[in-house]
């Protein structure tokens, strides 16, 4: 296998897209690469004719970026990122040029490689929860490779894979970041479509983008095998689920386990629970995905809601259930399913208000519970769990020019299960 020395210092920011291919052909930094793998990234990311021209035991990495270079596309507008931003409530994603901000001495600049789309910023662009500040450049599950760092950041190397999830700055100081629960700051910075932040604009741009910079406390550091476009999901869909698992005592091995709703958050709390040894059954509205989830994620057993009978056997046997569905449903029947002092954690967000009855929930101790997303630690937990067991969600990998297909294939559930966009290959910046 031929040899490639990684560039130091100002190379590796100036050929950064590239620098980041090679790190990804070489994720242990061996200085080794696979002449077969090269050619199969080239048939992606660059020049097939010119990597074939690549040969001898040891290769000048310019050369290799040269054989890897793409000309940026060209965008109209000024600044060093380019992405796809939606201009209006129309949700309609266009190419857009806007300013990063350099690295201070806390920053690190990450190379996007896979940037996932989560249902939520179909909601964002559209402006469907208000609020929405346009242009919107959304994302918030992103891996990517780490091409600077500020004189103090001590986290990351550059040459190392990172990852940036749903925030991307807090006050640092107050009782909820001193507990590692920064989504509960007053001062919380999400990753785009935030009014507060530090740098040039006057909102925060997402992962729809080619890099990004952030500060140290909020970077993720990911092993080489998330680096993979199934990586990019847990960023959100994994802490999503993850945190009320662990939070509520859901995470233990004696724990059965349903899951009604198998789509973006329900396969990764299929994935979960087995990972951890749990008993867990599917719960859905009919039989569609019972394959699914019964021979490519391994539930146990599998539940239809509309019959009658199952669900009256069902009764009283989970001691919990994680809830994904936003459509409006019937949370009686769920609760009835629970045993005395068993957990619904409600994860969907339907846009009618639920029903119940006090009796449902008196008698037996049970609990409605809530929860949204983790802080940084406890994703970093999350991180590291999937990487021992190889955990990484189900995705459809696609370019830049398909997010506007996606985004319509997502409104209609058309996506197993969750769409993520190879930014190496189709948001290449001018440099």
């Amino acid at each position: 296998m031929p040899s490639i020395a990684r560039p130091q210092g100002d190379a590796a920011l100036k050929h950064q897209r590239e620098f980041a291919i090679l790190a990804s052909l070489d994720p242990e930094n061996t200085g080794k690469v696979d002449q077969k793998d090269m050619e199969e990234y080239a048939s992606r990311y660059g020049c097939e004719s010119e990597v074939k021209k690549l040969s001898g035991d040891e290769i000048k990495f310019e050369d290799f970026a040269q054989a890897f270079h793409k000309d940026g596309q060209k965008v109209e507008g000024k600044g060093n990122c380019f992405g796809y931003a939606a201009k209006d409530d129309s949700g309609k994603m266009e190419p857009y040029k806007f300013e990063r901000r350099t690295c201070d001495s806390n920053d690190v600049h990450i190379k996007i490689t896979y940037s996932g789309m989560c249902h939520s910023d179909l909601h964002q662009v559209k402006n469907d929860w208000a609020g929405a500040t346009y242009p919107m450049v959304p994302g918030h599950e992103m891996v990517g490779v780490v091409v600077q760092v500020g004189k103090d950041v001590k986290k990351v190397k550059v040459g190392e894979f990172a990852a940036v999830g749903n925030m991307v700055d807090s006050c640092q100081s107050c009782e909820y970041c001193k507990q590692d629960e920064e989504m509960f700051c007053n001062d919380i910075v999400m990753t785009y479509n935030s009014k507060k932040g530090k740098g040039p604009g006057e909102v925060t741009y997402g992962g729809y983008s080619s890099h990004i910079v952030v500060r140290e406390e909020f970077v993720l550091k990911i092993a080489p095998n998330l680096h993979v476009p199934g990586g990019a999901p847990l960023l959100c869909a994994g802490i999503t689920v993850w945190s009320p698992m662990r939070y509520y005592g859901c995470d233990k091995p004696d724990v059965k386990l349903a899951v009604q709703g198998l789509g973006g958050l329900g396969h990764m709390a299929v994935k979960f629970g087995k990972a951890l040894g749990q008993h867990v059954t599917v719960i859905s509205r009919s039989d569609d995905k019972k394959e699914t989830a019964m021979k490519e994620l391994g539930a146990d057993d599998f539940l239809i809601s509309k019959d009658e009978d199952a669900m009256k056997q069902a009764a009283m046997k989970f001691d919990a259930i994680i809830d994904c569905v936003s459509a409006p449903h019937d949370l009686q029947q769920m609760l009835s399913l629970l045993k005395p002092s068993g957990k619904l954690i409600i994860l969907g967000i339907p846009t009618k208000p639920y029903e119940i009855t006090a009796s449902s929930i008196i008698p037996k101790r049970r609990m409605i519970a809530g929860s949204l997303i983790g802080g940084v630690k406890e994703t970093q937990e999350m991180l590291d769990f999937c990487a021992e067991k190889n955990i990484t969600s189900m995705v459809e990998v696609v370019t830049a020019d398909k997010i506007n297909e996606s985004f319509e294939r997502m409104h209609k559930g058309d996506v197993k299960y969750r769409f993520v966009i190879d930014v190496q290959a189709s948001m290449i910046n001018e440099e």
